[in-house]
């Protein structure tokens, strides 16, 4: 019986303000993770986190140290013999959910834990996390998810026919991907802090290094944003994708009046135009996009959507053509399961958001999972990959021509190494002082 016998938590940040790396229309930080270490009696330490942008990282790790005692002391098997109630005793503490409820700093906190005991389970089964979720029995997958407030989108008895439907073909679908590798586009190539030589460099470099999908951020003066866009356009060629990411900067009549003018160069997806909490007037953009590209581009969204009950309301008001799923943002496995399968439920593909601190890590073993198991499509599905911190993981993703290569080690590929905790851990690491 393994027991959960301590919790640690680090506050690990990383100086990428200073080169542009993450800058967008609204954030210009350092990437930061407040880093969870679950300590085990008899078996493999669990390791989670949460991403944030530097400053307040130390907040969200005042808030697991807050939650921890709701994890310290468990038993994997009571944790696994009810994991609803586990994850409800995080997301629902009697005190701390005045604090969210389930949305904020609170709720991602929950996630890092969740997260972590989800990398523990996985080790102790010896199979990465991508596996051990494929090859889960229906009942037992669908018993780890929360289904409050959203059986009026997704029942139960719903989720138990995707996934069963889901298992169909699925050594098939296994072998592309061990052949192939998952699609994959990068966001390297366009942060809106790069200036134009650079932007053009980049996009070279990954073209040539087999990307065919690439996004740039906009947000900034609309000509600025339609000048980087013709040079990325130019180095790509028309047949390659390009998607842009407004990160929520624009009111909703102003993303319309952008996008008039963006269509020019054949966006594939215009990311988070407008507040994120805005359901309908992501809707109204999804219409007037669709009409003004003839369909070919369409809003996706996702990465700061609080919780499954915002990407409930998403999907029912038809505002979003893509599903951007974030490991982070939410509180852990549990909801983002419940997340795919509302995707499943409403025939909406899934492009995970990714990059920051761990998150191409993370999500590579979700989006793996939704096509094996749930999706069972490629089509219009793309994991993003940034080309930052990858080196400070023990099992760092691996791509080629473009693709991200099936994860093989045990886990979710979330553990950090400790000499990079120990140098960036902040305030006393040797970075910080």
């Amino acid at each position: 019986m393994t027991t959960i016998t301590d919790v640690t938590v680090h506050d690990v940040r990383f100086p990428t303000a200073a080169s542009g790396d993450g800058s967008d229309a609204i954030n210009r930080g350092d990437y930061s993770a407040t880093y969870v270490e679950l300590s085990t009696d008899d078996g493999p330490t669990g390791a989670g986190f949460t991403f944030t942008n530097g400053r307040g990282n130390e907040i969200t790790c005042a808030a697991v140290d807050a939650l921890a005692h709701h994890v310290r002391g468990r038993t994997m098997q009571e944790i696994t013999a009810e994991p609803v109630a586990f994850w409800r005793s995080l997301v629902a503490d009697v005190q701390l959910r005045w604090l969210g409820p389930e949305k904020g700093v609170i709720h991602m906190a929950a996630g890092a834990l969740v997260n972590a005991v989800w990398d523990l389970r996985a080790k102790l089964a010896g199979r990465p996390m991508w596996r051990y979720l494929a090859e889960m029995p229906t009942d037992e997958l669908v018993a780890n998810v929360d289904f409050g407030h959203i059986t009026d989108a997704l029942t139960p008895d719903e989720a138990a026919a995707i996934l069963d439907k889901g298992r169909d073909g699925l050594a098939d679908r296994l072998a592309v991907l061990e052949r192939d590798g998952f699609p994959s586009y990068t966001t390297s190539v366009g942060w809106l802090g790069y200036p134009d030589d650079k932007v053009r460099a980049l996009t070279r470099e990954a073209y040539a290094a087999g990307w065919r999908a690439m996004k740039m951020k906009v947000g900034g003066p609309p000509a600025d944003d339609l000048r980087r866009a013709r040079i990325i356009r130019s180095e790509i060629g028309p047949d390659a994708l390009l998607m842009m990411d407004a990160n929520q900067v624009w009111d909703v009549d102003e993303a319309i009046t952008n996008m008039t003018a963006l269509a020019e160069v054949d966006p594939y997806w215009i990311e988070e135009p407008t507040h994120a909490d805005d359901i309908l007037g992501h809707a109204r953009i999804a219409r007037a996009v669709t009409e003004l590209t003839g369909g070919r581009c369409r809003v996706a969204t996702g990465e700061v959507a609080a919780n499954k009950v915002i990407f409930k309301q998403l999907l029912q008001a038809e505002a979003i053509g893509v599903m951007q799923i974030d490991a982070c943002r939410v509180a852990g496995v549990n909801e983002v399961l419940a997340e795919i399968l509302l995707a499943a439920k409403f025939g909406v593909p899934i492009c995970p958001h990714a990059g920051g601190v761990g998150l191409c890590e993370y999500v590579q073993h979700l989006a793996i999972f939704d096509y094996l198991r749930v999706g069972t499509s490629l089509d219009g599905r793309m994991v993003e990959y940034v080309d930052h911190l990858h080196e400070h993981f023990v099992d760092p993703v691996r791509t080629r021509d473009g693709r991200y290569l099936l994860p093989t080690a045990p886990g979710y590929s979330a553990t950090m190494h400790p000499e990079s905790i120990a140098t960036f851990r902040f305030p006393d690491g040797p970075t910080w002082r």
